[in-house]
């Protein structure tokens, strides 16, 4: 029975994440800053029974606080023992133009969605060194494939993602420690339904064509992938395609947007 730490499990695609696992068996600790969020989250994957009700804990903690982080996966660790997979999902995105948007606000959205995964991470691979094993799996974005206007914070976060698993991987192999990253699309979460208001048009535009898809839907290709020991999980033939070419979209994006052309 694995023990399963999910950031950004109070809800969306970490939330999803954490009833398929629960389903299998596995013991899972829901990290997330708001307690009412996690306490509903515990209630919604227990689903009336106990003996499921046994296998969650709620761990609340700012992923951009490594102390206060390190000091929930200690608890989880005392409870449940060494994490054996991290699923790394807290993030967070408020669109709006790069000149538009308050220096705060564009940080807060560098510090939740990269340095958070950092602290993640740093909080689960000692353990997981010293046992000799373990998964690591980092949240990333169809943002993270490929430039969109009015996401430049949250793009930047996403794409700096695919660097530390990259970096991560090469440095955990030699312990037996895989690190995968995934790309969903647009998701039916409650933080998606936040963000569509604050989306610009030409964003819209350029990805509000493709149906967003449920958590559910997601989560078990994230599973899926994990299972297969894919380093990159994609969604769909577009989004594949974007994570094995997304230099090449560049020209026709700058065209789209109205940018002037590349030279050299």
């Amino acid at each position: 029975m694995r023990h399963v730490l999910v950031t950004g499990g109070s809800s969306g695609i970490g939330l999803a994440v954490a009833d398929l696992l629960l389903e299998r068996g596995d013991r899972v600790c829901l990290v997330a800053r708001g307690e009412e969020g996690l306490a509903e989250a515990v209630r919604t994957l227990s689903r009336g029974m106990q003996a499921r009700a046994e296998r969650i804990l709620a761990a609340p903690a700012d992923v951009t606080d490594g102390e206060a982080l390190s000091r929930a996966v200690a608890h989880a660790a005392s409870r449940f023992g060494t994490v054996d997979v991290l699923v790394a999902s807290a993030g967070i995105v408020e669109p709006a133009r790069f000149l538009e948007q308050d220096p705060a606000t564009f940080d807060r959205q560098i510090s939740v969605n990269l340095t958070g995964v950092a602290n993640s991470a740093r909080s689960v691979l000692p353990g997981m060194r010293e046992k000799g094993g373990g998964r690591v799996l980092i949240v990333s974005s169809g943002a993270g494939l490929i430039g969109i206007p009015g996401y430049s914070a949250y793009c930047a976060s996403k794409f700096a993602l695919r660097g530390l698993a990259a970096a991560l991987r090469a440095e955990m192999a030699p312990a037996g420690i895989s690190v995968s990253i995934c790309f969903p699309p647009d998701t039916l979460t409650p933080q998606f339904e936040r963000e569509l208001p604050l989306r610009p048009p030409e964003a819209q535009a350029l990805i509000g064509r493709v149906r967003p898809r449920e958590a559910a839907i997601v989560a078990r290709a994230i599973v899926a992938g994990m299972d297969r020991g894919r380093r990159e999980i994609h969604f769909g033939l577009a989004l594949r395609l974007l994570g094995y070419f997304g230099p090449f979209a560049a020209s026709y994006l700058d065209r789209r947007s109205g940018a002037p052309p590349r030279r050299g």
